[in-house]
């Protein structure tokens, strides 16, 4: 993510989180995001996995080779991981990129699932990755990805987000995003928080003002949702002991049953309201994901997958996910198939387990045979992506 901001400058000028060129300023890192500024625009440069803005990219790593590695690219061999279904184009750009621009003495792309595989120990098994656009059930057999057999769900993180909001719309409640609190008074449960404005405020953008008001939703998110260890029930949820959450203004209530409904979506499509192109009767819940890729794959290497359901993505930190997800599995795979669901403990490690896994997978004696060596490059080119990194 970055924050970007256009305006007269001098050319070329660096400062300590920020990268200037030509005139316009790119503010890079999370912390820095929370800074209000006048005309800074949000923006991503990537689109379903996959790089679609490749001068906001660059950006990106000039600041991480200048502040965070602190050292020049040439002297360092680049690990990159990549969305599964990653196009051959785009692999050959960034290929060429990391060589032509960068200098890298040597280069490796591998597929993000294999990499969240590594890092619970397995080379084998079905990696199922519920992140921000998607949910995704991408199955690894010895470390190589069985495309053929790839299936996505467009539910995922954005979607609770935009469900979370609309059940605070619905239910008047303001969403204030912190930057705009001056000060705020205490106030009973369910009062109309009491809050003043923060003085001189710059004339923030609209993509900035949203990507604010969606940290308060997520905050929501985190604190609030559970999934339902059964199929949802009105009354049976509603046995099960609210949770109480203050909003950054100061409003605060109890929250009960809608807080198992949103993240039943991700299990149960049927229940998605239709809007924003989704159509839940059309789309396939995460157990469905599952069975689905397995299904797709030989019968002789079913078991092992079945055998070793890696779990990542944010959304399996909402409270109750591999619970549910390991009861929806058992009551659809055959008797004879031995289940197993394995999410590592931390949210650090589920959420950096691509990078976990390129760690280790890197660290490897054996792999240092496997890398893309910049003479290599010069005498096979681009291509060397396909040939070296399947």
């Amino acid at each position: 993510m970055l924050l970007v901001k256009t305006e007269n400058l001098d050319p070329d000028k660096k400062n300590d989180n920020n990268i200037t060129t030509s005139n316009t300023k790119y503010y890079i890192d999370t912390t820095i995001l929370n800074v209000a500024r006048k005309g800074m625009e949000v923006a991503s440069y990537m689109k379903d996995g996959m790089i679609e803005d490749w001068d906001l990219f660059e950006k990106v790593l000039d600041y991480t080779y200048s502040k965070c590695i602190q050292s020049e690219s040439e002297f360092h061999p680049v690990l990159m991981s990549e969305a599964p279904w990653n196009v051959r184009h785009k692999r050959e750009k960034l290929t060429e990129l990391m060589f032509e621009k960068y200098n890298v003495p040597a280069f490796f792309l591998v597929k993000n699932a294999v990499l969240a595989a590594f890092a619970n120990g397995r080379a084998t098994g079905l990696v199922v990755d519920s992140g921000a656009t998607h949910t995704s059930a991408v199955p690894v057999q010895d470390g190589f990805v069985l495309t053929q057999a790839i299936v996505k769900s467009p539910l995922g993180g954005d979607y609770i987000t935009m469900q979370c909001k609309q059940l605070l719309q619905e239910n008047d409640i303001e969403i204030v995003p912190t930057y705009m609190i001056g000060s705020k008074e205490p106030v009973k449960e369910r009062e109309k928080g009491k809050w003043i404005k923060k003085r001189n405020l710059p004339e923030v953008t609209t993509s900035w003002h949203n990507y604010m008001v969606k940290r308060v939703i997520q905050d929501f998110q985190n604190s609030v949702l559970q999934v339902s260890e059964t199929p949802y029930d009105e009354k049976t949820v509603s046995s099960i002991p609210s949770v109480h959450y203050e909003f950054p203004h100061g409003y605060h209530q109890d929250f009960s049953s809608e807080r198992f409904r949103i993240p039943e979506a991700l299990f149960d499509p049927s229940v998605v309201q239709t809007r924003g192109g989704l159509v839940g009767n059309t789309m396939l819940g995460v157990g469905h994901i599952v069975t689905t890729s397995v299904g797709m794959c030989d019968v002789d290497v079913r078991p092992a997958l079945y055998g070793s359901v890696v779990i990542t993505g944010g959304n399996s930190f909402i409270q109750g996910f591999p619970e549910r997800l390991n009861r929806d599995l058992s009551m659809r795979i055959p008797a004879s198939m031995r289940l197993k669901l394995i999410s590592a403990n931390g949210c650090s490690e589920r959420r950096f387990g691509a990078w976990i896994g390129g760690s280790i997978l890197a660290s490897i004696g054996t792999f240092q045979q496997m890398w893309i060596s910049s003479q290599e490059y010069e005498e096979g080119g681009k291509g060397q992506i396909d040939r070296k990194c399947p």
